[in-house]
C-alpha cells in the first residue's frame, strides 16, 4: 500500500479557503470538503489569517522590507571592502618593519 505524499498549497489557495471559512455561511467541515482539505488545515489557515490581518494595514510591505535589506547588505559589502583594504595596507606596513 502506497502512502500519499503531502500536498503543498499555494498562499492564494490558503487565503481562498480561509476567507471561505471566515464568511460563516458554511461550517468548517463543509469548507474543508468543498476544497478537499482536512478540517484542521482550514482551522489553522483561518486562525493564521485572523492573527496576521493587522499587518495588511500596517503600512509595511514586503517590497519595502526587501529594499531595506538590500540596502543594508550593500552597506555591509562596502564595509567589508574597506576593511579588506585596510588589512592589506597593514600587512604591507608590518612586512616593511620585519
Amino acid at each position: 500500500m502506497m502512502s500519499k505524499s503531502p500536498r503543498t498549497h499555494t498562499a492564494a489557495f490558503k487565503a481562498q479557503v480561509a476567507l471561505a471559512a471566515m464568511k460563516g455561511d458554511q461550517t468548517l467541515s463543509q469548507v474543508a470538503a468543498r476544497f478537499g482539505v482536512h478540517t484542521r488545515l482550514v482551522q489553522g489557515w483561518k486562525k493564521q489569517m485572523l492573527d496576521q490581518a493587522a499587518t495588511i494595514f500596517s503600512g509595511t510591505t514586503q517590497a519595502s522590507d526587501l529594499k531595506k535589506s538590500e540596502e543594508e547588505k550593500s552597506e555591509l559589502f562596502e564595509q567589508i571592502g574597506r576593511l579588506k583594504m585596510e588589512l592589506e595596507w597593514l600587512k604591507k606596513k608590518v612586512a616593511n618593519f620585519g
